[in-house]
Formats: structure tokens, C-alpha cells, sequence
């Protein structure tokens, strides 16, 4: 075995399993206050992705203020989101809500590259292309930089909720009726979790956007975003920490010494065996909360 080999795809994996963190994280966040999975979020990734680059590459606006623009409209957007469509879901089945996030995945999926352009385009953040050499491993800077604002976002993420307002999102998630009857504005505290969710999407957009490009398959990171959020647990701000590093893993070794003998196309099985099998034996993941209901 070249073990230099094996060492690339593995630091590569788990970096960019970080990089999975970022998307995973925006999921985990609505359902950790509101108890709704969000599959609208790869497409709020593509959102943040395009928006950057249409000010920061099209209008040609400084990075930072391009950044934080940007930022301030995903914030908004999100807020926007859960007041025009979620609320008007409250008492509703909880399938019918998941399938009005899907819907609104397709929309902009379909909407934003319509109006902006299919082609891909570049971002760029200021990180050099030439990797970082070590013996004979290969470590891409992107991936290294992805993966520190991961590491960063899910700290502050798990400050939040030890906060005053994160205390409320955790209460209002846990049970709404006795949320509101202490006064806690169940509304209000799914609005900001859904606005935060769209600041995930800001740095998952931006990151991703300079690796790949700016262009609908964005919106595809659900995919494994998913699979972190599932086997990390889908109230588990660290479980998307460790998922992300074991998923990037998986995703990357196995590929990197299967896909020369099939011919590719095993990263996605991988994934998808990686949900398959974190249901069946373990439906709560590794880190989330296992409730038990009487009968």
C-alpha cells in the first residue's frame, strides 16, 4: 500500500467532510428549534453561492463587503422563508412541511441559475490554487481553509445555544405549547434559527462556490449534508463535526482505491450506504437525542 497515497485521501477527506459541516450545520440549526428537517438548505447554499458572486465578481465589490451583503440578504431570507411559507404550515403534518422544504429546494434550484446563468462561474476568495506539500501528500488549501470556518461556526454555534435566545430556540423546539406559555415567541425563535440557517448557507456557498465554482450543483452538497446530519444526529451541533470527518473519510478513501477498478461513481453509493445503514441500526445517529414515547 503507498501510504502517502492513503494519507492524502485521508487528510483530503476529512477536510472536505468539514466542508460537508457547513451545509449540515444550517439543517441541524432549524430542526434543533423548530423540529423540522430543512431540504431546502443545498439550494440556500447555491442562493449564498450566486449571491456573492453577483457582487463581488459582476459588480465587482470588495470581497468582504461583498460578504456581508450578502450575509445580510441570506439572514433575511431566511426569516423571509419561515414567515411566507412555514408558519403558514403550523399544525400541520410534519411530512407535508418536509415537502414544502423540498419544493422550495426545486424552485431555486431552478430559478436562481435561470436568472443568473447555468454556466459556472468563478469565485474567488484569495485562496492560492498550489496545494500545500508535505513529503508526497497533497493537502488543498480551499479544503484547509473550509474546514477551519467549519471548526469555527459550529463553536460558535454550540456558544449560541448556551445563550439566552439559544436557550429559547432549545425550549421552543422541545415543546411549543409550553414554550408560549412562559412568553417565549415560538415564531420569533424559528424565524432567527431559519435566518441563521441562511448564514450557514453563506459560508458553505462562498467556500464551496471557490472550490467547484458557482453553478445549480451547489445545491446537490444536500446530498452528503444529509448523510453528515443523519448519522451525526439531527439535533447534534458537534455530530455534524465528527459525521462530517467520518463521511469525508469514507468518501474519499474508499473511492480513491474503488473507483480505478469500476470506473468511478462509488462516492455516491457510499453515502447513500452511509444514511441507509445509520437508519436502520441507529435512527437517532451518534449524537442526537433518542425520544421515547409512552403508548
Amino acid at each position: 500500500m503507498d501510504i502517502a497515497y492513503f494519507l492524502e485521501l485521508l487528510i483530503n477527506g476529512s477536510l472536505t467532510g468539514l466542508m460537508y459541516s457547513l451545509v449540515a450545520l444550517g439543517v441541524v440549526l432549524i430542526y434543533k428549534s423548530s423540529g423540522v428537517p430543512n431540504l431546502a438548505q443545498g439550494a440556500m447554499v447555491m442562493l449564498a453561492g450566486f449571491l456573492t458572486w453577483w457582487l463581488a465578481g459582476l459588480l465587482g465589490l470588495p470581497l468582504i463587503v461583498a460578504v456581508v451583503i450578502a450575509g445580510a440578504v441570506m439572514f433575511g431570507f431566511g426569516m423571509l422563508a419561515e414567515r411566507l411559507l412555514l408558519r403558514r404550515m403550523v399544525g400541520q403534518p410534519i411530512i407535508m412541511i418536509v415537502m414544502l422544504t423540498l419544493g422550495l429546494e426545486i424552485f431555486l434550484r431552478g430559478l436562481v441559475p435561470g436568472v443568473l446563468g447555468a454556466a459556472p462561474k468563478p469565485l474567488d476568495i484569495g485562496i492560492p490554487l498550489t496545494p500545500i506539500i508535505i513529503g508526497d501528500i497533497f493537502i488543498n488549501r480551499a479544503y484547509l481553509w473550509g474546514a477551519a470556518v467549519a471548526v469555527i461556526l459550529v463553536a460558535l454555534s454550540l456558544a449560541f445555544f448556551q445563550t439566552r435566545l439559544g436557550t429559547k430556540l432549545r425550549a421552543a423546539s422541545d415543546d411549543h405549547v409550553a414554550a408560549w406559555s412562559v412568553g417565549i415567541s415560538v415564531e420569533r425563535a424559528i424565524a432567527v434559527s431559519w435566518g441563521l440557517a441562511g448564514l450557514s448557507a453563506l459560508a458553505g456557498g462562498v467556500i464551496w462556490g471557490s472550490v467547484q465554482g458557482v453553478d445549480w450543483t451547489l445545491s446537490t452538497l444536500l446530498f452528503p449534508a444529509i448523510a453528515v446530519v443523519i448519522l451525526g444526529g439531527l439535533d447534534s451541533v458537534i455530530g455534524v463535526v465528527v459525521a462530517g470527518i467520518i463521511v469525508g473519510v469514507l468518501g474519499s478513501v474508499i473511492p480513491g482505491y474503488v473507483d480505478p477498478i469500476v470506473g468511478g461513481g462509488t462516492r455516491d453509493v457510499v453515502t447513500s450506504l452511509v444514511i441507509l445503514l445509520t437508519i436502520i441500526f441507529r435512527p437517532h445517529g451518534m449524537f442526537g437525542r433518542e425520544d421515547i414515547e409512552r403508548v
